[in-house]
């Protein structure tokens, strides 16, 4: 039955995760009991070391679960008031809420451009109005348009990267679940990634929710942060006061107020961690 989409409350959060349990095959408890917010036009940084469940949280919210035989089993994802747990992939993008996998993931026997267009197939619009968007993207990503018609994968690590963005924009998304952005790329290309993240949520309003291990770049660039922990959010808060929270530096970063610390005290260090206390 087709869920009908009603006006959100006044207050309401844009994307509201309330509560969520994942499980894999019947028996792997993956996430226990996730809350976190995203409010409209804000880019939030959701972190933690790998295999801390963050991967899994975007997936639970564009419900790309099922295919890797997981599932929401208790609690709710709310999209601007209303339930989208239940909704297909496909209905969630026409509903503006676009995934970019980790990995990049570009179709590589097709042309840069080719990719591009496959981002628009949901929206039903003239070819004029794909153009435009064409167009837009390759704005912000200059890099692309350079490269449109060469073959995606013979392109860089950081050029597949932006075709892969610039792919989830041809669907016009109002928000995007980023994943790893800065997975296999140099330092220079991590902060043009994310410069052009910060510009698309400033000029085209749209909203982030960015699964990242590099927790120094991610709270720079964010207004909110979460830290997942062994599949739950053992801490959150606003992006600067979290990059300036000392357990954070000193776990995270490998700093405190001290400096760096010894691999044997970084060890202790991880035994003690006083928010999993």
């Amino acid at each position: 039955m087709q869920q009908v989409q009603t006006a959100p409350a006044a207050g309401t959060p844009y994307l509201n995760i309330n509560n969520i349990e994942v499980i894999y095959d019947h028996v792997i408890l993956v996430l226990k009991g996730v809350s976190l917010q995203v409010e409209q036009g804000k880019i939030v940084a959701l972190l933690g070391a790998n295999g801390a469940g963050k991967t899994t949280t975007l997936k639970a919210i564009s419900n790309l679960l099922r295919a890797e035989r997981g599932d929401v089993t208790k609690g709710s994802i709310e999209f601007q008031g209303n339930r989208i747990d239940q909704l297909t992939p496909s209905a969630l993008v026409k509903r503006g809420v676009i995934q970019v996998m980790e990995g990049r993931h570009c179709f590589q026997h097709l042309t840069v451009e080719e990719n591009l267009l496959t981002g628009a197939y949901t929206r039903s619009v003239s070819r004029a109005e794909v153009r435009r968007s064409l167009e837009l993207v390759y704005s912000y990503f200059p890099r692309l348009k350079e490269r449109r018609t060469s073959q995606s994968g013979y392109t860089s690590g950081g050029e597949q990267q932006m075709t892969a963005i610039g792919r989830a924009l041809m669907a016009h998304p109002t928000m995007i679940l980023l994943d790893e952005p800065s997975m296999g790329l140099a330092p220079q290309l991590v902060e043009e990634i994310f410069e052009i993240v910060r510009n698309l949520n400033q000029k085209e309003k749209v909203s982030f929710l960015l699964a990242e291990q590099n927790t120094m770049v991610a709270l720079r660039y964010a207004d909110f942060g979460y830290i997942l922990e062994n599949g739950r959010v053992v801490m959150e808060g606003d992006a600067k006061e979290l990059g300036a929270n000392e357990d954070v530096k000193e776990f995270y970063l490998g700093l405190s107020s001290s400096g760096r610390k010894s691999f044997r005290d970084v060890k202790h260090y991880r035994r003690r961690k006083r928010w999993l206390a």
